[in-house]
Parts: structure tokens; sequence; C-alpha cells
């Protein structure tokens, strides 16, 4: 029976929604069966998350005290010349400033005078400022929009009727970023020495990639998106936890493995301020890893995100965008995006899921933009017979197109899944400490049913908020299948009072599994009419969810 749970991870209590007849799911193909009118039962209560509260997490506050105020002498203290006691001897002030969106900052200052009313002028420096006339002492606030991503610095003077005044200023970034391609091209690779030494990493050990300031990224970076891969564990399973270097060690996962494994897994992580990202080997096994880099996000106008499907652009089992038949081994094909699945002309990156399945050998995927030659770098590694799905973020040419390799000796079937493409007017991604939203395992009777699905949603979402970057990951399955994440048609309203439609999974899959596996995938999914997300189980047995977050974008 399939059926459907909820998971709102802002939710004090949690309901269990249970549906039927049957229905049958083929993988990566939509569903048949009319499902029944759900009944309702109770489920444990759930942890609350908010994504507001996330979000104030992620923005800094920058601060310059009073005494860092500028003070100039009114007219008298001129007239009595420059070594002439000021009359107003206390007047200083401290500014704070932080972001409290993509494009908002506010700022806090603390006025001390000994002469009242004053006036206050906030420059912003864009171009544009703020007056007020007749303040007191104590605290004032001011909020702004930036009509462009960047560094700012943000000037306070406050002046006395004596025309004394004090100047204090800092220099803010805006809360969000975008996305500038890069590569693909490899920047670790612990079996040759590059970027580190020529040695595996050991259990519980780490490693460091150097992002910011290496090759042609440049400085300040906020995030980068990178393709890891653990290969050849010694023996034992374990997994990877990629995280900004200078911060805590967070309690999530980016690619898990298991004995002898290839494992790719794309993972956008934020940058540290020292410009490197961590990744530490939490498990049994000594590995090498691979490090490729697609691109980074920083803070200056580049490339904003736009979700447009999950929408299939390719099979290669049906003959969908290109020819019907497997792909011959080491052989390319041309993949046109550019008019297909609302990308326009004109986009600097697509954000692709791409699969193998039924390879005749082992071997790997390379994606790459259409007018280049194919890197030595892969997205996806594969064994004979595995169906296998890895997020990729591509550059696209001027045409419109990428290519796709077939890396191996034998033929394979291959799917492009397209989620979202960075161009003009998309949304500016807010990068957050990887922070695990959802475990399945941590609550009883919790799995995600198969054929059915889980939905998700987290409190103080708002309409600005637009797709969210996670890391899913299945584990503990009973039996072969995939897993589909894409936004939710229904409302928190609906859901309560028991008048929800039965949405329609796309023809697109997230992550594929063989019973038994644990598998993980980054997924870049845009939020319901009401900020809630689905996660489809298509398979005929149950299994845990594990869901850990990584960021967000936002419109204005």
């Amino acid at each position: 029976m399939p059926s459907h749970r909820h998971i709102i991870v802002a939710a004090a209590v949690a309901t269990s929604l249970v549906v039927g007849p049957g229905l049958a799911v083929a993988a990566g193909t939509g569903t048949s069966g009319a499902p029944a009118h759900p009944a309702a039962g109770a489920v444990p209560a759930q942890p609350a998350k908010s994504l507001a509260d996330i979000a104030s997490a992620a923005f800094g506050t920058v601060r310059s005290p009073a005494g860092a105020s500028v003070r100039q002498p009114g007219k008298a203290a001129k007239a009595q010349g420059a070594a002439a006691a000021t009359a107003n001897e206390s007047l200083a002030l401290d500014v704070s400033v932080y972001a409290t969106s993509a494009y908002d900052v506010h700022v806090d200052t603390w006025i001390n005078s000994d002469i009242a009313p004053l006036d206050v002028v906030v420059d912003w420096g864009d171009g544009s400022s703020d007056r007020v006339s007749g303040a007191g002492t104590g605290e004032s606030s001011f909020d702004h929009t930036y009509a462009g991503l960047g560094q700012y610095t943000v000037t306070v003077t406050v002046s006395d009727a004596n025309g004394e005044t004090a100047t204090n200023s800092v220099t803010v970034a805006t809360g969000g970023s975008e996305f500038t391609p890069y590569g693909p091209t490899r920047l670790l690779d612990t079996r040759d020495g590059t970027g580190a030494p020529a040695a595996r990493v050991q259990p519980w050990g780490e490693t460091r990639v150097k992002i910011a300031g290496n090759g042609g990224i440049p400085e300040g970076v906020t995030a980068v998106a990178l393709n890891l891969t653990v290969v050849d564990p010694a023996g034992g399973a374990g997994h990877l936890i990629a995280y900004p270097s200078g911060e805590d060690r967070p309690e999530t996962s980016n690619v898990n493995y298991t004995a002898g494994q290839t494992v790719p897994n794309l993972a956008i992580v934020p940058v540290g301020a020292d410009g490197y990202v961590n990744l530490f080997n939490r498990g049994a096994a000594a590995v090498d890893l691979l490090a490729d880099v697609a691109g980074y996000f920083s803070h200056s106008e580049a490339g904003g995100y736009t979700s447009v499907g999950p929408t299939r652009l390719v099979d290669t089992r049906e003959g969908l965008g290109t020819d019907q038949g497997q792909v011959p081994g080491w052989t390319s094909f041309p993949v046109q995006v550019a008019g297909r699945a609302g990308i326009p002309a004109g986009v600097g990156a697509v954000a692709l899921n791409v699969t193998v399945t039924d390879p005749q050998s082992d071997g790997h995927l390379t994606v790459h933009p259409g007018d280049r030659q194919a890197p030595s770098v892969s997205n996806l590694n594969f064994r004979r017979g595995q169906t296998i799905a890895n997020a990729v973020i591509v550059p696209v040419d001027a045409s419109g197109r990428i290519q796709v390799l077939n890396g191996a000796q034998g033929s394979s079937d291959v799917i492009v899944d397209v989620v979202g493409y960075y161009g003009a007017g998309g949304s500016a991604y807010v990068p957050v400490t990887p922070l695990r939203l959802r475990d399945t395992r941590d609550v009883p009777d919790g799995e995600v049913p198969g054929p059915g699905y889980s939905y998700m949603g987290l409190s103080g979402w708002a309409p600005e908020y637009t797709d969210l970057v996670l890391n899913s990951t299945v584990t503990n399955t009973r039996a072969d299948g995939h897993l589909t994440v894409f936004p939710d048609p229904n409302t928190r309203q609906q859901y309560g009072n028991g008048t929800w439609a039965w949405p329609a999974k796309p023809n697109a899959s997230t992550l594929n599994w063989k019973a038994g596996d644990t598998v993980p995938n980054l997924v870049q999914v845009k939020f319901g009419t009401d900020g809630l997300i689905d996660f489809w189980n298509a398979s005929g047995g149950n299994t845990d969810l594990v869901v850990d977050m990584f960021g967000f974008y936002m419109n204005r």
C-alpha cells in the first residue's frame, strides 16, 4: 500500500497519512493508480527548525565601537584654534551592521552626546543616504536594500547644533552570493599529490582543499561547488564530511562509502575565512580523495539561480533528447539545454542530475561545456551493472549545449534531468554552516513508506526564500528504487484539514539504490507554494531518510 507521511520540521506534532490502493512505480518514471482519500493518525513530535533562525545565524554582524569615531570640531571650536577643547566632549557613536536577507542590511547606532537634538546621516556606500533630524542620544536603527550584491562601506555621521560631528563606518558584504562557473578542474587528488600530500586520508583523518586564491578563483569566495570522490576505501564503511575551515565539524555527511567502492557526490560547501574547505574521513577505511571544482559563489553580481524542474532532458533508453540506445564506450553526445525546460539562451551554467543505468563495464561519466574537450575529471563513477546518479553543475557553451562523455570500455544508458540554471535575474545564494534537518532513524516509525512520500517544511519560511540546497541520503533500504525530491503543491492547512491532493511525481529521479544500499546525493529543490518539499520513495519498501542543509536561495 503506498503511503504518505509528512515531516514538518517546525511542527510540534506531525500526522501520518496512509492511502490506497497500490501504485505501480517504475524506476525513473511516473506513477499509475488512483490513491484514495487518506485517513489520519498521530506520529511522535518533530524537532523544531526555523529557516528564519538559520538565516539569522548565517548573517554575521560587523561592528565599529564608539572609540573608533572620528570627530570634527564645530564653528566655535575652530574660531578658538585647533588646540581648543570642543564643546561636545562626549560626542561619539557605535555602529553595528548585519544582513537581514540576501540584499537587505540593518544598522544599529548608539549615540553619546552632551547636546541634543542631533542630525544623523547614513551613507549606504551605494550613492544613497538616509537622514534623520532632531534625533536624541541612545539607539537609532536604519534598514536598507541594495540593488546589487557586493561589498559596501556604511558611514554614519552625527552632528550637533554647533556643527561638531562624529563619524564612524564599517564595511559590510551583502548576505547573498552569486555563482561563477569554473572548470570543471581538479583541485585535489591524494593519489598523485595534487593539492595535498600524496597519501591516503586515514580513518578519522582530515585533509584540506584550498579554494580562494587557487588558480583563477578569487579571494573572498563564500561557497564552492565541488564534486567529491572517495576512491577505493581500503576496508570498512564510512562517510566524508565537507565543511568550512575554521568552524566546528558538523554532524552531517556528503559521501557515503563501503569497502572497495569509488563513490562521487557533488557538494556545495561554505568556504572558511582562510579560503579552505576541510574534508574529514569519518570511517574505518583509509581512502583517496578527489575534489573537482565546478564553480564558486561570491558577493559579486554573477549568476543567480532559477529552478526549472526537475525535468527530464535525456533518456537514451527512449531516445529522448538524443539517439535511442546505449552510448558506446569512450564516445560522447551533445545535449541542447538552452531553449528546453524553460532554460533561456545565455545562461552561464545548468544544475543537473545525471544517472547511468545498465553499464556494460566499470567507468565514469564526464559532463562538460559543449565547445570544449573533455577535461581529465569525472562527475559520476560506476561499476558494471550499477544504476547510480550524481548531481552536476556544468557551464553551458555559447550555443546552449553541454557534452556527456561515457568514459568506459562498455556502453551504457544515460539519463539527464535538469533542476535549474544560473544566469541573470535568478536568486542569490546564502551558505550556512552544514546542519542536519532530518534523520528518520531518530523517530519511531519515521521511515519514508514505499511506494509513497514524505513532505518537509521549515518554520519561518517566506516567499522570498526560493530554494533549498540539501544533501539527501537514503539508508536501511528495503527494496530497489529511487528517490525524487520536488516542490509540494499543497499547503500546511490542507494537510491539517485533510483537503490535500496527491502530488504528481515528476518524471525524474534524484538518487537510485539497490536494496541494502546507503546512497547520498545533492539536491537543489524549489519550495512549494507553502514552503513544503516532497521526498518520494519510488520503491517497494520503506527506507530511512537523512537530510542535511548547506544553504538556501533568496530573492529580494
